[in-house]
């Protein structure tokens, strides 16, 4: 089939939105098919393993230059990430190609179509700063990450940092009570984190190493956002985290971790106390989700990482 999802896609969606995932798959064939057709691309093949939440098809446009097409549940929030992606215009994150007038979003089937695409320039999926060594894959990010902190529109529908949060604290209670002492620690210095917050820029959201790919605009880009609004600390709390299974296994673990935290607050002008804060309630939130969905190894990493803080 041309439009096939990947595996990593399936399973991924399957354990994000139960309840939307079947559904929308069966129609991916046809959502692609028609989106591809509307913008007259040709297609090269789709992208494998390609994204968690989302079909990316690569394709070239009919100038032949290389492009991709994203193409995404409304449940994983494709419209709040072309939001974010025509903010930001190219600067720091993969230029979104079309506009909304483009997207061809009341064509399709119940209007929803168009809703969920994305047509972005070409990226190198291949190389993202995973590929480099650690100490020159953190400065990298770390210069990425401050190009996207921006003012968010004044009109903007995204949600607050707040917000999120509160949502994900139900989940967090509800964990096997051996975990209780972690993750109280984590709800207090969310409570506190969010009572104290004063800053209200726009935010990637899930910024991390493997969300910066190799580009021919720009060295490197930033994709797949998962946009709101709030302070700097939390965005770049996902980042401390990054490549936890290499500072799980490192002899001074405890130490590193602890240095990281303070050299990326220090590099990005950010409070080591709020970075540290929020990476304490990152880590706990993503262990607990993980326990629950059942990937028990990466539960097990994430809260040894988060036990250090």
């Amino acid at each position: 089939m041309l439009f096939e999802p990947p595996q990593r896609l399936v399973r991924a969606l399957g354990e994000a939105y139960p309840d939307v995932a079947a559904d929308w798959l069966g129609q991916v064939p046809e959502l692609a098919e028609e989106a591809v057709s509307r913008r007259k691309l040709a297609v090269e093949r789709v992208q494998n393993p390609g994204g968690r939440s989302s079909l990316v098809v690569l394709v070239r446009q009919q100038d032949g230059t290389p492009a991709a097409l994203k193409i995404a549940p409304e449940a994983a929030g494709p419209a709040l990430e072309r939001a974010a992606l025509a903010h930001w215009n190219g600067w720091g994150a993969v230029q979104l190609l079309d506009t909304d007038t483009d997207t061809g979003a009341d064509t399709g089937a119940d209007g929803a179509a168009g809703a969920g695409e994305l047509h972005l320039e070409r990226l190198h999926s291949e190389v993202s700063l995973r590929s480099l060594p650690e100490a020159k894959a953190l400065l990298e990010a770390a210069g990425i990450v401050r190009r996207l902190w921006i003012e968010p529109p004044p009109d903007h529908v995204f949600e607050t940092v707040a917000e999120r949060t509160a949502r994900q604290t139900a989940a967090m209670r509800s964990a096997d009570p051996a975990l209780a002492p972690l993750v109280e620690a984590a709800l207090a210095a969310r409570d506190e984190l969010t009572a104290s917050a004063d800053e209200f820029l726009l935010l990637h959201g899930n910024f991390r190493q493997g969300k910066v790919l190799a580009g021919d605009r720009a060295p490197w880009l930033a994709v797949g956002p998962d946009p709101l609004v709030g302070e700097r600390a939390y965005d770049l709390a996902r980042l401390v985290r990054d490549r936890v299974e290499d500072l799980v296994a490192s002899a001074g673990g405890t130490s590193a971790t602890r240095r990281r935290v303070n050299r990326l607050a220090d590099s990005l002008d950010v409070d080591r106390a709020r970075l540290h804060g929020w990476t304490l309630f990152r880590a706990v939130e993503s262990g607990v989700r993980a326990t629950a969905a059942g990937r028990h190894q990466d539960a097990e990493l994430l809260l040894e990482f988060a036990a250090w803080l």
